[in-house]
């Protein structure tokens, strides 16, 4: 394995740390490890740093080849990482050894990976004066990084956009408000569709006890996971120290629900109709056995069919974890093999 660092400013201002790993062995690619610093993340109330890093694996062409490649932009699930997806940290998925395997026909592309793990343990990938603009990040900053940084074929139609569970839930936020930038979509085990206010009594009870940024970590998954999506879609600029609204115990706050309501994909695709009629392709994928994100992933199956969008939607015996590498390599990498073909 070859090693080499080197640290430059690109013209649009972003800066940059670069990192690569080269394999010596024959059909491996190789993998990139960056740092940008972003616009759309600059500015937010909870403090994160605008500057993220960036897996980026490069198919074993790459390095011998002059031409340029289609990209998949991959987008992690909660309280995960681009460093766990990427072999940096014990992990159930070794992304790079999947695309290795899976590439070995010969179709190549580029697949990119940003963190998103911040002080809510996930961004909800959402605009939010609270977190930043998530949205603005992968659709903009971020692809103008990646087509600056790497040989891209710098077009909608071989870009590709997907995701675990809250990426999931990223991928089709993101990719039906910006048809333009993405061509395709495969959203895998997507959280959240149907997102709503919680209205747990003990749920709200317990959200009402943390009261600092330091408790947040020591926080169970489900009071972790409502933080972080009332951080994205209740943001509060004027509510210290963690500047979002959550619902009190006993009332119900009309415009509070008002607000999740906004930012569910179900309920809210109708108005993406157009955008999502002209993609390459659309998948929802999911396991029998995830239930209640399997709920929510039938929803938008059926608002997507009575909306006339053409999309595939696969369910398989599984979890939301127990068969992901897998069907990264036998369903994600040869959809969009696919659709990149298609584009020539």
């Amino acid at each position: 394995m070859i090693s080499f660092r080197i640290e430059y400013l690109l013209p649009i201002g972003l800066a940059l740390v670069f990192f690569l790993e080269t394999s010596s062995v024959s059909g491996q690619g190789s993998t990139a490890y960056l740092q940008l610093e972003s616009t759309a993340l600059k500015g937010n109330s909870i403090g994160d740093s605008p500057k993220r890093s960036v897996s980026v694996y490069l198919p074993p062409s790459y390095q011998e080849s002059s031409h340029a490649y289609p990209v998949l932009y991959f987008l992690h699930g909660f309280t995960d990482s681009n460093e766990k997806w990427f072999g940096m940290d014990e992990h159930w998925i070794d992304l790079p050894a999947i695309m290795d395997e899976a590439m070995q026909d010969g179709s190549e592309f580029i697949v990119v990976m940003p963190n998103a793990h911040n002080t809510f343990f996930g961004s909800m990938y959402t605009n939010s004066s609270t977190t930043g603009l998530w949205e603005d990040f992968i659709a903009g900053d971020l692809v103008t990084f990646i087509d600056s940084t790497f040989r891209t074929i710098p077009e909608a139609r071989y870009r590709g956009l997907a995701g675990h569970s809250m990426g999931g839930y990223g991928t089709a936020k993101i990719g039906m408000k910006n048809a333009d930038v993405f061509s395709s979509l495969y959203l895998m085990s997507p959280c959240c569709l149907e997102n709503s206010i919680p209205d747990n009594p003990g749920l709200i009870k317990n959200l009402a006890k943390v009261n600092t940024i330091e408790q947040i970590a020591d926080q169970p998954f489900f009071v972790k996971a409502s933080l972080a999506a009332a951080a994205a879609w209740a943001p509060n600029p004027d509510r210290p120290p963690l500047y979002l609204d959550l619902p009190s115990e006993g009332s119900v706050d009309s415009s509070l629900h008002a607000r999740f309501a906004a930012h569910a994909i179900v309920s809210n695709v109708h108005q993406y109709r157009e955008q999502l009629t002209g993609m390459g392709g659309i998948v929802i994928d999911v396991g029998k056995q995830d239930f209640m994100i399997r709920l929510g992933s039938e929803a938008l199956h059926q608002e997507l069919e009575e909306l006339q969008i053409p999309h595939r939607y696969h369910l398989y015996e599984g979890d939301h974890t127990n068969k992901i590498g897998e069907r990264l390599g036998s369903h994600v990498v040869p959809f969009f093999q696919h659709i990149f073909s298609q584009a020539k």
